[in-house]
């Protein structure tokens, strides 16, 4: 399903004339952390949070507090990737949506996008994850779609999901496949697994390995 197709309008931009309290009162109908706001032309020119909403003198217009505007928008072109990273950037859980001229759309609800994240097959395909770590010069995507696909792997999706200290973490989701022979693979690259996985055979074998030189050496 498009992305677009989630884009709603059941609340209106308020006009940049009316009152702070006509924004209050929206405000104590709704769970939305900010509100569109627009000029007598109908250009988007950016939202209202709740916070600030409540620190204005309710009889004043809007056009009176118009520094307080947050300008963020997305184009209706955009993927939902980049739509999520614009939620988690401005703190809102709404998103209005403008076209390549400007026009203001409508809005994308926190929750919709989520959902349509969950329906991607990286969270509604069954399979096993992995997070892998490896030096930020010496890895690649390519090497790790080669190491999942050489064991009859089917790669479902990657993603960087930490760079510290010169070292990336790689979140694999893998399906089709036994992650034992994977993991291993993994490490013949290089890779240190930083995920604790049942069929991590390796680490188990080691601990038991310990365990049994432990006893030994007890005797």
């Amino acid at each position: 399903m498009l992305l677009s197709n989630y884009i709603i309008n059941d609340v209106k931009p308020l006009l940049v004339t009316e009152k702070i309290s006509d924004l209050q009162f929206l405000f104590n109908q709704l769970t939305y952390s900010h509100i569109p706001v627009k000029n007598e032309d109908g250009i988007y020119l950016g939202c209202v949070s709740e916070n600030d909403a409540y620190c204005f003198e309710s009889n004043k217009s809007l056009s009176d507090c118009a520094y307080a505007t947050e300008g963020f928008f997305v184009r209706n072109t955009a993927t939902w990737l980049n739509v999520l990273e614009d939620f988690a950037s401005n703190n809102t859980n709404i998103m209005p949506v403008l076209d390549a001229e400007n026009n203001y759309l409508g809005y994308y609800e926190l929750n919709d996008i989520i959902k349509f994240f969950n329906q991607t097959p990286f969270f509604s395909e069954s399979g096993g994850i992995l997070v892998v770590e490896k030096g930020v010069l010496d890895y690649s995507f390519s090497e790790v779609a080669q190491i999942v696909e050489s064991n009859n792997g089917k790669l479902l999706g990657a993603f960087m999901s930490k760079i510290e200290n010169d070292l990336v973490q790689i979140t694999v989701k893998i399906g089709n496949a036994s992650l034992n022979d994977i993991i291993q693979s993994f490490r013949r690259y290089n890779y240190n697994i930083l995920s604790e996985t049942e069929d991590d055979l390796f680490l188990e074998n080691l601990k038991d390995r310990s365990d049994y030189l432990t006893k030994y050496l007890n005797m």
